[in-house]
């Protein structure tokens, strides 16, 4: 049988011809990868630095078996990967020169390549706190009761809310992001849908975002409720509501990330019908950058 090789290219849709059946086929799995790969391919390469992105695709008898994504600062997403796919791809990248701030992936694929890295560079891996949980839903089951209020989606008119939800969101996870009228269109908010809890009063009390369907496939990214309104419900709900939404949007998965150190959100997404797909780590290789992908909710119940 003929050997695997890593195809690689900097052309979106060059790479999404060769790897978007396989992508597809386990949309869950591979969120990620559809995710920048669209967002690249929507907004161009150049609107996200002046390095040029690198997609990569393992392919075996004209079959792709595994992909990855790179995107100067960003890093490394990478498809699920066997030991010796993760070997084989940290040997063509260390051969051509590539230096890589940050790999993130499964847990499984993340610590394979890491390890890899460490081998073929001489770079140490150093693996992050913040362990998140891919959850994919299962049979939705709102809240009972749910909270007094109502879901309001947010439209074209409600920009100055959305960048205000989101700036609130991105400083309660940390995240080292400017969200204002100029840098809103750059930033990875700008193609989500919104949709904030309101009290009776119309007092907007939670957010939460969907991400534009891809493959058949919605993320719910972007849940929050500050902090002096959690345990009321509201989460909850905005995230029942969202939820709601992507399945009448035709979605066949719905699925989310979460903070594994955040009990009070991973119970509640279990109690909503979502179920563990896999847990997500990142390393960092010897230095810190900028990253921003995944983020997962803080606390919102």
């Amino acid at each position: 049988m003929r050997s695997a090789d890593w195809y690689l290219t900097d052309d979106v849709d060059d790479f999404l011809a060769r790897a978007g059946d396989f992508l597809r086929s386990r949309p869950g799995l591979h969120v990620m990868q559809l995710t920048w790969a669209e967002r690249v391919r929507v907004r161009g390469a150049e609107a996200f630095g002046t390095e040029a992105p690198v997609f990569g695709v393992l392919e075996q008898a004209g079959e792709a078996r595994a992909t990855f994504y790179g995107l100067p600062p960003r890093g490394l997403g990478l498809s699920p990967l066997t030991p010796e796919q993760a070997d084989s791809l940290a040997a063509r990248l260390a051969a051509l020169g590539h230096s890589l701030p940050t790999v993130s992936a499964d847990h499984g694929s993340a610590t394979a390549f890491a390890e890899a890295w460490q081998r073929h560079t001489g770079a140490t891996p150093r693996l992050r706190d913040t362990r998140l949980r891919l959850y994919r839903l299962g049979t939705l089951t709102p809240p009972d009761p749910m909270p007094a209020g109502r879901g309001r989606v947010l439209g074209e008119q409600d920009l100055e809310q959305a960048m205000f939800w989101c700036g609130e969101f991105a400083r309660a996870v940390g995240e080292g992001v400017a969200i204002d009228a100029g840098t809103w269109a750059g930033t990875r908010y700008a193609d989500k849908g919104y949709t904030l809890w309101e009290t009776p009063d119309g007092t907007p009390v939670s957010v939460a975002g969907l991400n534009p369907m891809i493959g058949g496939q919605i993320q719910v990214d972007v849940v929050y409720t500050p902090s002096q309104l959690r345990g009321r419900g509201y989460a909850g709900a905005v995230t029942a509501e969202v939820s709601r939404a992507a399945l009448a949007a035709g979605a066949q998965d719905v699925v989310l990330f979460a903070d594994l150190s955040n009990p009070t959100s991973n119970a509640l997404y279990q109690r909503l019908g979502y179920a563990g797909l896999t847990d997500w780590s990142v390393y960092d290789f010897g230095y810190d950058f900028g990253y921003d992908f995944p983020t997962a909710a803080p606390a919102t119940a």
